[in-house]
């Protein structure tokens, strides 16, 4: 059975989230065996670049909503990968990738740098660091809109 090509979506907003459940599903692949799903890696790499982190800015970073935030953080906090302490106002969460987490990031990157490579070497450089920079654009163009 021939597999027909897929069609071109008409709207930016559906064909970018087709790619980002396309691109999930690679990630997650390399990662499931390490019993880390993609949004867990990423929230690990991000406290490891920047350290000790409110909450909400980590929503921010990462532009994702607060219930879905707050759910996979307990589940991180659950397995000590990162660890939580009270800000100057008592209602701030800061969060900091915990020693168990530093460890658990180690482990998965060699996984996420082979699909990293992966991409890089089929989408070809000039695509790799086009693609970045749209995404960067558009993540920085939606967060203007909602303001």
């Amino acid at each position: 059975m021939t597999q027909t090509a897929i069609p071109k979506l008409p709207c930016l907003g559906s064909s970018v989230r087709r790619a980002s459940r396309a691109l999930t599903q690679i990630y997650e692949g390399a990662l499931r065996p390490l019993g880390l799903r993609v949004t867990q890696f990423t929230i690990l790499q991000v406290l490891s670049l920047a350290g000790e982190v409110p909450q909400g800015r980590l929503g921010e970073i990462l532009t994702m909503d607060s219930t879905s935030l707050t759910r996979t953080l307990a589940i991180m906090l659950r397995q000590g990968w990162i660890a939580e302490c009270r800000g100057d106002d008592r209602r701030e969460r800061r969060l900091s990738l915990a020693k168990t987490g530093e460890a658990q990031l180690k482990r998965a990157l060699p996984a996420w740098e082979k699909v990293q490579s992966q991409l890089r070497r089929e989408l070809g450089e000039k695509a790799w660091k086009d693609l970045f920079h749209l995404t960067t654009r558009l993540a920085e163009l939606a967060a203007e809109s909602v303001q």
